[in-house]
């Protein structure tokens, strides 16, 4: 397989690009999107068969089951992220081994039950929260230790309306090619 098609099966939708000028209508985008997501989640996985959630988006990449139980984790992280920066002053956020949290029991677990609960109410807080933030908010900042990056809430907005959609992808990739990325699929 060619680095060109392991890239694309690695981002189907690309990676992220913040737009230079973030409108409120980009916003208010994101917004919906991200509160959209935990249904989007369920249609795509409430009927798959225990093999299927363990089909692989990609060689080597997570399973289906696995990226939803990261998404979870993940979108619990962000959450909490965005109360640190509107409580405290440009706080450095701790990260997490997210490929390491996959390897863990919870992560390896066929039952998707808890993981899209967890998503669904998370979702809404998140939602309700994002929908509140005023302009001063939104520019609020957090520090990720690792890259030394200063982010905006607006921009994390972005990113997590881009992290459902890269995942939504990943789960719809996994599902097109049934888990086998060498066939003419």
């Amino acid at each position: 397989m060619k680095v060109e098609d392991l890239y694309r099966l690695k981002f189907p939708i690309g990676e992220f690009v913040c737009p230079e000028v973030i409108s409120d209508d980009q916003i208010d985008s994101w917004i919906r999107l991200i509160a959209a997501f935990p249904s989007k989640m369920r249609l795509l996985t409430d009927t798959l068969s225990v093999a299927q959630k363990n089909w692989r988006y990609r060689p080597g990449g997570w399973t289906i089951k696995q990226v939803v139980h990261h998404c979870s984790d993940s979108h619990i992280n962000s959450f909490c992220r965005f109360k640190l920066a509107l409580t405290e002053e440009n706080p450095t956020i701790r990260p997490y081994e997210e490929q390491l949290w996959a390897e863990l029991v919870d992560s390896l677990d066929d039952d998707l039950t808890h993981s899209l609960d967890l998503l669904t109410a998370v979702h809404a807080k998140w939602f309700k929260l994002l929908k509140s933030l005023t302009e001063e908010q939104l520019n609020m900042t957090f520090k990720h230790p690792a890259s030394g990056e200063i982010k905006s809430l607006k921009e994390n907005i972005g990113v997590y309306a881009w992290h459902c959609n890269h995942h939504e992808a990943h789960i719809e990739q996994a599902l097109r090619l049934k888990g086998d990325f060498f066939s003419s699929n």
